[in-house]
């Protein structure tokens, strides 16, 4: 019996070891992701700094960066996405930019957002030839690495909603492109989707750090393309 009861004390024993590792690596773990993400935040928020500008100020371009988001099930592009658009078609009709890259997911045959944003911008008057593809901008940070590998991209004005501008002109510039940015606010009357999308932004921010760190390929790399050079020398 006594040494039964000595194995059931031990066996407690260990498993209140157990427990309180486990609850030390947790906290540890907590903290340090909480602090990773600060950190994070702040870079994001330093290297944007002094880089996002109205549309009246921003400074001209060769190339507005358009990045995608959702298209709805007709194929049209979402409210966030259309007023992305707008303030690129805006820019190109002002001058400021001479080409539009568009940059978005184009998952399978029944989903492809870059040609939604051709299609937008082609029907308000900017001319096809003008306006750019690229099919496998899953993310932000391989939409902004595929433009300066894969486009050439060297000097750009990102467009997107302004919660996500500042993590987005960070990455461009980080990984090689002179970025400015435009941001949109007024996608803020979809005050629930706005709301969402916003709070995801600080751990956004620490993915960003960390793909920016490993300077991992885009999922998709390909060849060089040239259609960003050659919508610059048409008239």
């Amino acid at each position: 019996m006594r040494g039964r009861s000595g194995a059931l004390r031990r066996w407690y024993g260990n498993r209140g070891r157990l427990a309180r590792r486990t609850f030390v690596a947790v906290v540890v773990g907590a903290v340090l992701l909480t602090g990773g993400t600060a950190a994070s935040v702040v870079w994001i928020r330093d290297a944007a700094d002094g880089h996002i500008y109205s549309e009246a100020t921003v400074p001209d371009a060769p190339v507005a960066l358009v990045l995608g988001t959702k298209v709805d099930t007709d194929g049209n592009p979402s409210p966030f996405l259309a007023a992305r658009l707008e303030i690129a078609r805006r820019l190109f009709d002002a001058g400021k930019v001479r080409a539009i890259l568009v940059s978005g997911d184009n998952m399978n045959a029944d989903y492809n957002e870059p040609a939604a944003m051709l299609g937008w911008l082609v029907d308000r008057g900017v001319p096809a030839r003008k306006v750019v593809l690229d099919h496998a901008g899953f993310d932000t940070y391989d939409s902004c690495a595929r433009a300066e590998r894969i486009f050439g991209v060297r000097r750009a004005t990102v467009v997107t909603q302004s919660f996500h501008l500042p993590r987005a002109v960070a990455l461009c510039r980080g990984l090689g492109i002179d970025a400015s940015g435009v941001g949109d606010e007024t996608a803020r009357r979809y005050a629930q989707t706005w709301r969402v999308s916003s709070s995801r932004e600080n751990g956004a921010c620490l993915k960003a750090a960390v793909d920016l760190l490993s300077r991992r390929d885009p999922a998709h790399l390909g060849r060089r393309e040239t259609g960003v050079d050659d919508a610059l020398r048409g008239g």
